[in-house]
């Protein structure tokens, strides 16, 4: 079996599965510049160093998996940026990375497989042309195929229409493919504000979209991501009344600043966020780990509580 086999034998077992923290956040309190309207996309061009020692970190608390740092580098938002010439080399450069992290672990960290994070989200107010993020899509998973993923990552999947084109995209690349789906505002609310039918963020129900992820024999695995610490236990039982394959939990925490703005650095504890993994565990998930906010030292609490 090839190093994703081996994972997905291991997932389908029941062992539990370490999965990385965030790496544009990360990457952005290391020293990555955050753009205005493109996150931190242009991190493996301008710091590449920063990059890859992140990816290194979460590999030395023995994360499982690790994902480029591709959130922000769909062309619409490299378009927005006004880099978009940059595209196929910050896409490549972002998975050669991460997987020169893993070379250069001596073969301790062969067994970890690379996804490339594939994302439709948008910073401005121009919504991506579905044909044309179709597209788009396809060249960029492509491009991540070649440069050394094993898999491709669905990032923050918020509606069924984008979701869907996304999915038709990179199932044609030939690689499995695991969906994070996002649910509620930025900075989170109560859980007992969500309805019994819990919504994605932009529209349409969490219950759908799991349906529509699972008609492509492509998906292999879906996660709750990019989702405040209190809405993610709920929306993993919502995804395992209508998934039974694997599934797993990669949360955030977030704090508003004003209309537009919000940090994520020192807003939930190791500890605090540590403390959701049992019950993520009895949700459903097998795999865990972090997104926005959550670095090194939470992935080592997580760890812990996976024990």
């Amino acid at each position: 079996m090839n190093r994703y086999e081996q994972l997905m034998a291991r997932v389908r077992a029941g062992e539990p599965i370490l999965i990385d923290g965030a790496t544009g956040s990360e990457s952005n309190r290391r020293g990555a510049p955050l753009q205005a309207r493109g996150w931190s996309g242009g991190a493996a061009l301008s710091h590449p160093d920063i990059v890859r020692q992140v990816h290194t970190d979460y590999l030395e608390l023995g994360a499982d998996f690790i994902a480029s740092n591709t959130f922000a580098t769909g062309r619409n938002v490299l378009s927005d940026v006004g880099v978009v010439e940059t595209f196929e080399e910050v896409n490549r450069r972002a998975v050669e990375l991460a997987v020169e992290a893993r070379a250069a672990g001596g073969g301790r960290f062969d067994h970890v497989v690379v996804a490339g994070g594939i994302s439709n989200w948008y910073f401005t107010d121009v919504e991506p042309v579905l044909e044309q993020l179709h597209d788009d899509t396809v060249t960029q998973a492509t491009i991540m195929r070649e440069a050394g993923a094993d898999l491709i990552s669905l990032e923050m999947m918020v509606d069924i229409e984008r979701l869907t084109t996304s999915l038709d995209a990179v199932s044609k690349v030939g690689l499995p493919v695991w969906v994070g789906f996002s649910i509620g505002p930025e900075e989170g609310h109560d859980p007992s504000l969500l309805g019994e039918d819990i919504e994605l963020r932009d529209g349409g129900l969490l219950a759908d979209g799991v349906a529509v992820a699972a008609g492509y024999e492509a998906v292999d695995a879906m996660f709750i991501m990019h989702t405040d610490v209190r809405l993610t236990e709920p929306a993993l039982a919502a995804v395992a009344q209508h998934w039974s394959g694997p599934l797993g939990a990669y949360a955030h925490a977030a704090q508003e600043l004003d209309a537009s703005a919000y940090e994520y650095d020192d807003v939930i504890t190791p500890a605090e966020y540590a403390a959701y993994v049992p019950a993520w565990q009895s949700a459903g998930a097998t795999m865990i780990g972090g997104c926005c906010g959550i670095g090194p030292d939470h992935v080592r609490a997580v760890a812990d509580a996976l024990g």
